[in-house]
């Protein structure tokens, strides 16, 4: 028989697997794994390529785990904050918090020892650093751009973005102790990225956010000017890029991927805007996916990179 629990939300019945799978869900798996994609990569280069030995690998295992405890806390206090718009989102009303599968004291008590833990835990396993550029991440997402950000500026995921962008610091700085140029190189690529991943889903999404009144650039700006602002980001995201060949000495198979994948994100960043010019349909979708492809090869060559004598 399974055990089941009542929902102080809706009122509905739970089984205790389903609230399990709502506190996972909390964390925002999808985002994380996103996130932690831009952690290991780093950590590689930070080694500058030599053979792992065992301290490593427990190092990486350490920071991997600290790292999804914390992006796990962020997105359960934003969900926790953002309950109130969710409701009305055909793309959040699934949301646990929504559903009931989880209480919003509940959610708000998971968020805090998530945050709690894993700086802790970074701090024991890492260093003071990696800690600090932690809780900072968690800080920023939660009250910069959800609560101040969010819902009165269009330019919340420019700068509300710079949450996302803590992970290659982190990385590096679990390694290294200290801050260089290669991370430095790699956290602007992530902010610039963010805005011309995150604007297409805000195309997709207009109505749901317009119905909120949060005033993403989908709601405020037309198809053409948000496809505009999509291109001006992929080329400056791309230019980035290419800065870390010389910066972190980078060799052949991180060039091509950078000018490859580089080039077909641009490329897929003026379909869209051409399209939404001609009024045809945008297809806002094709280029978010595209972003999230993207960033995945761009790192995996960060980490192939420095392991290759070419």
């Amino acid at each position: 028989m399974a055990i089941s629990t009542t929902s102080q939300t809706t009122g509905t019945t739970h089984s205790v697997g389903q609230k399990i799978r709502g506190y996972i869900a909390l964390t925002k798996p999808r985002v994380m794994e996103l996130l932690l994609v831009s952690t290991v990569p780093v950590m590689i280069l930070a080694m500058g390529g030599r053979a792992f030995v065992w301290a490593d690998f427990w190092l990486v295992i350490a920071t991997v785990i600290g790292g999804a405890m914390s992006a796990g806390s962020a997105a359960s206090f934003n969900m926790y904050l953002d309950r109130d718009i969710d409701v009305h989102m055909k793309r959040t009303v699934n949301r646990p918090l929504v559903t009931g599968e989880v209480s919003p004291r509940g959610a708000l008590v998971f968020s805090w020892v998530l945050a709690v833990v894993s700086t802790v835990w970074l701090l024991l396993t890492t260093n003071w650093l990696a800690a600090a550029l932690s809780a900072g991440a968690i800080f920023f997402y939660v009250v910069i751009y959800t609560m101040i950000l969010k819902r009165r500026t269009e330019q919340n995921i420019i700068w509300g973005g710079i949450a996302g962008c803590f992970p290659v610091l982190i990385g590096w700085t679990a390694v290294t102790g200290s801050f260089a140029w290669p991370p430095i190189v790699l956290f602007v690529l992530v902010f610039l990225w963010t805005p011309a991943h995150y604007w297409p889903l805000s195309m997709k999404y207009k109505n749901d956010y317009d119905d909120v009144d949060v005033p993403m650039l989908g709601v405020t700006r037309s198809p053409s000017q948000v496809g505009l602002q999509v291109i001006l980001y992929a080329w400056a995201t791309v230019a980035c890029s290419l800065l870390l060949v010389p910066v972190a000495h980078m060799g052949l198979v991180y060039t091509v991927s950078a000018l490859v994948f580089g080039g077909w994100f641009i490329y897929e960043s003026h379909r869209l805007y051409n399209r939404a010019v001609h009024g045809d349909e945008a297809r806002p979708m094709r280029v978010f996916h595209a972003s999230i492809t993207y960033l995945t090869l761009i790192f995996l060559a960060v980490a192939v990179d420095p392991l290759l004598p070419f």
